[in-house]
């Protein structure tokens, strides 16, 4: 076994395509959960440890973070950040603030949460890796998505000062950009698109398979773009 790989958002299209990735490589993975319904989707698996909790209240984090790193013999080696969401909407001087501080909360507040919580358990096993999920759209905006684009922006900043502050200790962070995401939900809410430059779940699993491994062991404060080649 690789050691425990706590994963958020990992009941949803892209996170259960990445748990299951992780778990064919050897991980233990740990998932924390809210929602009944995604809940099942995942169980049971072998390897598979669900956890309630939720990731914007710190103390929940706190006590999942420490489920993950409760086996001694896989100890927590890496932290995957999935949760998020996306939003369009009117442009800026006609957008309520409240969507634009909604966004930045759903995409920013949990992956802070998890990673503070995570970091003590990766220096105690001697180092791992911190994945954190981005977008196409920070480097090329979209318009009426400023919340949106802002919010994955600041997820690039944030990974680049986690990898300065723990270099020393072994952890390494980085980031995936997907572009849009072949999922049923993004299908059903764009129906007419035009889908050849979408990425499976899968393919950006392997992505993220590999940035937690200790194959990537040199590459740290990377943004990784997984466009497809539509």
């Amino acid at each position: 076994m690789k050691g425990t790989a706590l994963v958020t958002g990992g009941t949803g299209g892209l996170g259960a395509a990445v748990t299951r990735r992780l778990l064919d490589e050897g991980w233990r993975v740990v998932v924390p959960w809210i929602d009944e319904d995604e809940r099942e989707r995942l169980a049971p698996l072998e390897g598979l440890e669900l956890v309630r909790a939720d990731l914007f209240d710190p103390a929940e984090v706190a006590h999942c973070a420490e489920r993950a790193a409760a086996d001694e013999a896989a100890p927590l080696r890496a932290v995957v950040n999935l949760v998020g969401g996306f939003g369009m909407g009117p442009r800026v001087h006609e957008a309520p603030v409240d969507e634009f501080e909604r966004q930045l909360r759903l995409n920013l507040r949990p992956t802070y949460l998890t990673s503070q919580a995570a970091i003590p358990h990766l220096i105690a096993a001697g180092g791992g890796a911190i994945v954190c999920m981005s977008s196409r759209a920070a480097v090329y905006p979209f318009p009426g998505a400023s919340g949106y684009v802002t919010s994955k922006s600041a997820v690039l900043g944030f990974v680049g000062a986690l990898a300065a502050e723990y270099k020393a200790d072994g952890i390494r962070v980085n980031a995936v950009l997907p572009s849009i995401i072949d999922t049923p939900g993004n299908r059903a809410s764009m129906p007419d698109s035009d889908r050849k430059g979408w990425v499976s779940p899968e393919e950006i699993a392997k992505v993220i398979a590999y940035l937690c491994g200790e194959d990537s062991g040199v590459i740290s404060g990377a943004h990784v773009p997984v466009y497809g080649v539509g």
